[in-house]
């Protein structure tokens, strides 16, 4: 059963998504995207104690590392952050890329990708891979190095796969995806069946963003919909995913592909929440749940060729 935490964020949200509001510019929407969380909460989200934060130019890519107390120094995550490929930012994702890297016991790379419209595809997946071959050059060896992102940053880790299988470039030890964007088609049927029921978006409004990152690309190009991608040879998976979210069919059928591919899978559907509602972990026990467990996943990856 849902907690009551969860309860009063998902009315919260629900008021967000039905009230009338006028239209914002793109720079309102990604300064309003920076305090979004804590504005739901009501407080600030402070650094988790003993955490230390450290900027970093990765070949041009601007990026943070995230150390929490007694984290591995020879393992790590990059991390690629959600926005529907226009918004988020090293800000926006701080609390949830710490969370996750804390669970997980491990350093995280965190990089801030370029955003469409500005630059379309393929920059953020160049920017991406830039990251991935910048680690491996800097001596983070493959089978101690792992993958997570939520929602668009889902989707661009599995075009980062494909690329790194690609040009025959080490693949890493395990990917966690949280409610990963990946039919930018728009033909899941969760986009219809849970327009409803999800208290964040419509699949409406889901659709009309696609071609803002596509730009005059096909949209069922599989390093922009992965969900028609060729998945063979892929690390182990763990997919976190909202029961009510109209992104469900997107992680759904992206196991389904995985798994028919001798992909290994986790995959945990939570009742009654949302899109990437890790986001709320600093009050949500759901939230705080799925990170641990997908902590736990990424620390045996990790930790499975010793």
């Amino acid at each position: 059963m849902p907690s009551p935490e969860s309860m009063q964020i998902r009315s919260y949200l629900l008021s967000r998504k039905t009230a009338p509001r006028s239209p914002l510019s793109l720079a309102e929407q990604r300064v309003a995207f920076e305090s979004f969380i804590e504005n739901a909460v009501g407080h600030p989200l402070p650094l988790l104690e003993g955490t230390r934060i450290e900027s970093v130019d990765v070949s041009g890519v601007p990026a943070a590392w995230i150390s929490p107390p007694e984290a591995d120094a020879e393992r790590v995550m990059l991390y690629l952050h959600g926005g529907n490929y226009m918004l988020g930012s090293l800000t926006s994702h701080r609390d949830l890329v710490t969370r996750l890297a804390a669970a997980a016991g491990m350093r995280s790379l965190f990089i801030e990708y370029r955003r469409a419209p500005e630059h379309v595809f393929p920059a953020a997946l160049d920017n991406a891979l830039t990251a991935y071959r910048w680690l491996l050059a800097n001596g983070t060896r493959p089978e101690h190095l792992v993958l997570a992102g939520d929602s668009a940053g889902g989707g661009l880790i599995l075009a980062l796969l494909q690329v790194v299988r690609e040009k025959d470039v080490p693949m890493p030890a395990g990917v966690a995806l949280l409610s990963p964007w990946t039919d930018l088609v728009g033909t899941v049927e969760s986009w219809t069946t849970r327009d409803a029921t999800d208290p964040t978006f419509t699949g409406k409004a889901v659709n009309a963003l696609a071609s803002f990152y596509a730009g005059t690309e096909d949209l069922h190009h599989p390093l922009i919909s992965p969900i028609y991608a060729d998945l063979r040879g892929f690390p182990p998976l763990r997919i976190d995913v909202g029961q009510d979210e109209v992104f469900l069919d997107d992680s759904l059928q992206v196991a389904d592909h995985a798994r028919a591919a001798q992909v290994p899978v986790e995959l945990t559907v939570w009742e009654g929440m949302w899109h990437v509602f890790q986001n709320f972990s600093s009050v949500l026990p759901e939230g705080q749940q799925s990170l641990e467990q997908i902590g736990m996943f990424l620390r045996r990856q990790t930790r499975s060729s010793e």
